[in-house]
């Protein structure tokens, strides 16, 4: 459904359009903007429930899910749009026939993991490799691998947005530099080491290109499928772009392009991500980087975040009580808020114990002190990401649910000793749009 568009003759003559699409763990949406960042249209779909064999019939699902988005844009707006990305949940991989693209196997979604596979993958990768965890990409592909018998000659590896947008521009076998890197692309020497290439199911791996890359024009017949009257659908010159991963277009939208700008995303978990011109990767931490053109979005998640002020407040409490904190006074309490038992970032111990007392009689006490230990543990992510080499921060953008918490920002300037602001947008659809922007061919 669309859920807004910009009617107010916002558009001046001549002036086109970009569309992202985010495709990401519970549905997907769209969003439609000028060469300025303003959303002319925006609308979300729910993935249909289509059932095989008593299963999700998961591809049918995000087809149907994409061909709604399409239909959702106004149609006086389709024929404005110059360039078409895709986002897509990362290390969601697709095996397909290399002929006609349709799937050989069920999708391995991206929260799947295949411990079977990791002793192989281990022994071929180096240590410590992103690809040496059981939901990487390359662990699903060898999976698959040792299970299948007899289609590997006509196979192909794709990700969910490859292949998503595939169905728009029908070119079989590309991918982008962010979805290949959990099967073991090197987006420092923008290819596949020797190490992954002289494996036998090296032959299904696709090819990879920046994202944002033209990769050709929309397809006639997804064109001719979504024109009532001559003029009024998607026009020839409508180019489709190569993507990226969900959580890459989600910081592409907070726009923060400089070094040493970071995005701190405060939903469940603490998510941190950080422009830097050093690549960083650390498995002991679960820090690594990916490529966005010549610089490195360096992340990191910890387990502390929304998920544990869950375990105690309810959302309007939450509000109320923060909102009798003084925000420029130091919590004397020390906790580390974990949900369960267990830390990877910034301090990389699985035996790591929750620590959330004692516990004042006082509610506004005790959330202050979550509050500025969860802060305390973002400072810590930070300084971490600096010792291993990283460009220092210098500002933090906020998104999840925790930008919303004024007094929380307050706290987070005070113990970051940053200037800390909301990001104007942190939807991945947003970031999909920014991508098709830079893609599309412009005049001069």
């Amino acid at each position: 459904m669309a859920l807004a568009s910009n009617e107010e003759g916002g558009i001046r003559v001549g002036e086109r359009l970009y569309l992202g699409m985010d495709f990401g763990t519970s549905g997907a949406r769209y969003a439609l903007i000028d060469k300025q960042g303003t959303i002319h249209s925006e609308g979300k779909r729910e993935y249909p429930v289509l059932m095989n064999d008593e299963k999700m019939d998961w591809v049918r699902s995000w087809r149907a899910a994409l061909f709604s988005l399409l239909e959702d844009i106004p149609i006086h707006l389709r024929p404005l749009v110059a360039s078409i990305s895709i986002d897509g949940t990362s290390a969601t991989t697709l095996i397909v026939d290399s002929n006609t693209g349709e799937p050989l196997w069920r999708p391995f979604l991206y929260n799947e993991s295949c411990p079977d596979a990791l002793p192989t993958v281990k022994s071929v990768a180096p240590a410590n490799h992103t690809v040496c965890s059981g939901s990487s990409t390359l662990c699903k592909l060898v999976s698959w691998w040792n299970i299948e018998g007899s289609n590997k000659k006509s196979a192909l590896l794709l990700h969910q947005a490859d292949w998503l947008l595939w169905l728009l521009h029908g070119k079989l076998g590309v991918s982008d530099y962010n979805n290949a890197l959990k099967v073991g692309y090197d987006p420092a020497s923008d290819s596949y080491p020797s190490w992954l290439r002289s494996q036998p199911y090296s032959q299904l791996l696709p090819s990879v290109i920046a994202p944002g890359t033209s990769i050709g024009n929309l397809k006639e017949e997804i064109r001719t499928q979504f024109r009532y009257v001559p003029l009024l659908g998607f026009q020839e010159d409508c180019i489709v772009c190569a993507g990226t991963t969900d959580s890459i277009a989600a910081f592409l939208a907070a726009r923060a392009t400089q070094p040493g700008k970071a995005v701190t995303s405060l939903g469940s978990t603490l998510a941190i991500k950080l422009l830097s011109t050093t690549r960083i990767d650390d498995a002991r931490f679960g820090v690594y980087s990916h490529r966005l053109d010549d610089k490195w979005l360096v992340g990191g998640a910890s387990n502390t975040g929304g998920a544990v002020l869950k375990q105690f407040f309810t959302d309007e409490q939450l509000q109320k009580l923060s909102e009798q904190i003084n925000p420029m006074e130091a919590s004397p309490l020390d906790y580390y808020p974990l949900k369960a038992v267990g830390e990877r970032f910034p301090v990389a111990d699985p035996n790591l114990v929750p620590r959330l007392h004692p516990r004042p009689e006082s509610d506004v006490e005790y959330l202050h002190g979550i509050l500025e230990s969860i802060a305390r543990i973002e400072a810590k992510a930070f300084n971490l990401l600096k010792d291993l080499g990283a460009t220092q921060v210098e500002e933090v953008l906020t998104a999840g649910g925790g930008a919303k918490n004024e007094k929380w920002t307050k706290i987070r300037e005070r113990v970051l000793g940053l200037p800390v602001s909301r990001a104007k947008q942190t939807e991945a659809a947003y970031g999909a749009a920014l991508l098709a922007l830079k893609g599309a061919p412009h005049d001069g």
